[in-house]
């Protein structure tokens, strides 16, 4: 299973997601520190799901890094979160 689907996974199992988008951007970040041959490194997730509607952002980022887990958030260099209600 491919990082990406993994995310999307376990965020969707977590969050029942309206929106979910898991977007490998490791190609953008070529020649910049963390890049690996192969992708998989740099990820750009957009997800909109009621469960964050009474949450600060700062709750919500720890929510989906908690779902998301040490080991999987160890095995990517960036993850940008866009989330929405």
């Amino acid at each position: 299973m491919q990082v990406s689907e993994e995310i999307e996974a376990r965020l969707r199992d977590a969050f029942d997601p309206s929106t979910l988008s898991v977007v490998d951007e490791s190609e953008k970040h070529r020649g910049h520190a963390g890049f690996q041959e192969g992708g998989q490194s740099h990820f750009r997730v957009d997800i909109t799901a009621e469960v964050f509607a009474d949450m600060s952002r700062i709750a919500r980022h720890r929510a989906v890094h908690e779902v998301l887990g040490k080991e999987l958030v160890g095995r990517i260099h960036a993850l940008a979160l866009h989330i929405n209600v």
